[in-house]
């Protein structure tokens, strides 16, 4: 029965000393930092943009959704947006259907200001 069971890792490394399981740990710890700076910390710097992106939408900014309609944004409520996409086209959508700002009104004015 001690041969069966003497064969697995995990028990060799308890039985065979401290240094084997030490390394264990290292690695392991290693690999969890590794995950940690490649996939979780970007992952929550993006979340944290968009939420800012779409905290900041303000009547006037050219917007694109994440099915691809681009309009200006006419109207902001509490959890959805009003997109004015042609003349006498509105559509309301959820905020978090907007993919990306294309332009800032401040930006617009700006440019504007400099034209003249």
């Amino acid at each position: 029965m001690t041969d069966l069971f003497g064969s697995l890792p995990v028990l060799q490394a308890a039985a065979g000393g401290s240094s084997q399981m030490v390394t264990m740990l290292i690695t392991f710890g290693l690999i969890i930092v590794i995950f940690y700076f490649l996939i979780i910390r970007p992952q929550r710097k993006k979340q944290k943009d968009t939420q800012n992106m779409l905290a900041s939408l303000r009547k006037g900014d050219k917007i694109a959704t994440i099915g691809g309609m681009r309009g200006s944004v006419t109207a902001v409520k509490d959890s959805t947006v009003v997109v004015k996409v042609d003349d006498n086209t509105k559509i309301e959508f959820n905020k978090s259907a907007i993919a990306a700002v294309l332009e800032r009104k401040e930006e617009k004015e700006e440019a504007a200001e400099a034209k003249e």
